[in-house]
């Protein structure tokens, strides 16, 4: 039990699109993210996600809209719900997600960004 500074952790790893796992809550895992660019369409079947923003901001893309998610907020996409996360202008954002741990990294859809291992920092 110790507390983690969330800003050094970002510290840790440069590559995009690549979740990195900081904690462990009961069946849910804690990861940080840098994300630019765009990623890739998918939806999680049984799990839901949340996204928090913690540097810059985030377009969350769904089929029938796109929500901007600003430094400092959270969106939640339910279980089921197809979306695609990306970045403007070159831009890098810093997320933090909550998900559980049998959540994959891009659901059914098998693509060149999907991780299958998240490195514990």
């Amino acid at each position: 039990m110790q507390a983690i500074n969330i800003k050094n952790k970002f510290l840790k790893f440069n590559k995009n699109w690549h979740p990195h796992q900081i904690a462990v809550v009961d069946n849910m895992q804690v990861i940080l993210a840098k994300l630019k660019g765009e990623f890739v369409w998918h939806s999680h079947d049984d799990e839901d996600e949340l996204f928090q923003v913690v540097k810059g901001t985030l377009y969350m893309q769904f089929r029938d809209r796109t929500e901007t998610v600003n430094e400092g907020e959270i969106i939640v996409v339910p279980k089921g719900v197809e979306h695609n996360p990306y970045t403007k202008n070159e831009e890098e954002v810093h997320v933090l997600l909550f998900e559980k741990l049998s959540t994959a990294h891009t659901g059914n859809v098998n693509h060149e960004k999907t991780q299958t291992h998240y490195p514990k920092i």
